[in-house]
């Protein structure tokens, strides 16, 4: 199975399509299924997702995502993207559990295994930041400023998740590294590149503690991440005798840029499809009564897991329904480019069909778009005052944001390096 990785997209899904429709020609070869490690930032489907977008003005445009979800356009390949930190925020929470985000096109979710063919790929989307990582998902849509940038930020509930997976993944996807991934690789290269590095690498702060947690619990033969525009490979043994993860950066999509990839992974032969994941569904069962809909700090670490139950009742269903995704279903008027700002703003939570019926499948509730914590176990959460997330005022006093430290380094606030 030949598969294409693609870094940041940073709306540019259409070059990145032609460019492997031409490696396809050049090289007579066929390219089975394109991975993207998030910021998509292609997921506009009309005017009213720009407003979740957290970018800056400049950056906020249609591109052509919006003639993927209109079906004037297809994508060649089947793409599956995880989110970043510049996204249609609005549109992925619609599909937390994952889904369609256009036809061939599959939102992993903000944490999700799906099978394609024999394959079992994992992902992780968002970023890390400690002050939201022990807080629930209380962001709802239309977001204020704060939550805008907060809603991206990885929750420890879909990591614990993904902690109880058991059986095998082949590709695992995180925007951010996983931090000390640069004790693997040549990390004084990456820092000849890219000077800002260095201290973050010495505190050992550059990436994200739960990517890591996530990399030393799964030990996946493959681990694809991006955010920090640029390409940097490591190779991680586990133990003494234990497996090997080939881990790769890739860089956003702009030209002479190291931004995609060819891998040939051993598989079963084709035709390859996208399936959901019978220990992932089972997992999401069990664990979707804890969703966490609150500010306060979510306390997960008591639990008691027994997913064998869940397992024979998924398996079951699944022998029933099959295991195919639901179909793609639109949610908002499709976008028209001679009329701009017809489209108005719908403001708030916008329920998608595919949650609906695969929360229907499962026989589960839907929350996302209460605002109420009845559905935490109170156990789970503290009731100290103290406990409760401050807001977002100094949000800005960190940067999260490689772009913006790149513009900086134009002005000459930091050292960018050579290749800006």
């Amino acid at each position: 199975m030949k598969i294409a990785v693609e870094g940041c997209m940073h709306g540019d899904l259409d070059n990145v399509y032609s460019t492997l429709l031409h490696l396809e020609k050049v090289e007579n070869t066929k390219i089975d299924l394109l991975i993207c490690c998030g910021d998509f930032q292609q997921a506009v489907r009309n005017e009213t997702d720009l407003e979740s977008l957290n970018v800056k003005a400049k950056y906020r445009s249609m591109n052509s995502f919006w003639k993927y979800y209109s079906g004037e356009e297809v994508a060649p390949f089947p793409t599956i993207f995880i989110g970043g930190n510049h996204e249609a925020s609005n549109y992925l929470w619609e599909l937390y559990y994952g889904g369609w985000a256009a036809p061939n096109i599959f939102f992993l979710g903000f944490a999700g295994v799906i099978k394609f063919g024999n394959i079992r790929i994992g992902g992780l989307s968002g970023i890390y930041n400690a002050r939201h990582y022990n807080l629930g998902h209380y962001e709802r849509p239309p977001y204020n400023e704060n939550d805008i940038r907060s809603i991206y930020h990885v929750r420890e509930y879909d990591v614990y998740k993904l902690m109880q997976v058991e059986e095998p993944i082949d590709i695992f996807l995180s925007h951010d590294w996983p931090v000390g991934i640069t004790d693997y690789g040549n990390w004084k290269e990456l820092v000849r590149f890219k000077p800002f590095f260095e201290k973050e690498i010495e505190e050992r702060t550059l990436g994200s503690k739960a990517a890591a947690d996530l990399l030393d619990k799964l030990k996946p033969p493959y681990w694809f991440s991006a955010h920090l525009h640029c390409k940097f490979a490591a190779l991680v043994q586990h133990g003494e005798d234990g497996p090997v993860t080939k881990f790769l950066a890739l860089d956003k999509c702009l030209p002479g840029r190291k931004f995609l990839q060819v891998v040939e992974i051993e598989s079963k032969p084709g035709p390859y499809e996208i399936q959901y994941d019978e220990e992932w569904l089972a997992i999401t069962k069990n664990f979707n009564c804890i969703f966490p809909l609150t500010r306060r700090l979510v306390h997960l670490g008591n639990l008691q897991v027994n997913l064998q139950d869940y397992r024979q009742w998924v398996r079951d269903k699944i022998k029933t329904r099959g295991a195919k995704p639901f179909d793609f279903t639109r949610t908002l008027p499709i976008y028209d480019p001679s009329c701009p700002g017809s489209n108005g703003s719908i403001p708030g939570h916008q329920r998608n069909p595919q949650t609906e019926s695969l929360l229907k499948f499962l026989e589960l509730p839907y929350v996302l778009d209460s605002t109420s914590e009845s559905n935490v176990l109170m156990h789970l959460i503290s009731a100290d005052a103290n406990e409760v997330a401050l807001n977002d005022e100094n949000e800005d006093a960190e940067i999260e944001d490689v772009d913006e430290m790149e513009e900086l380094a134009e002005v000459g606030v930091v050292d960018a390096g050579n290749d800006q």
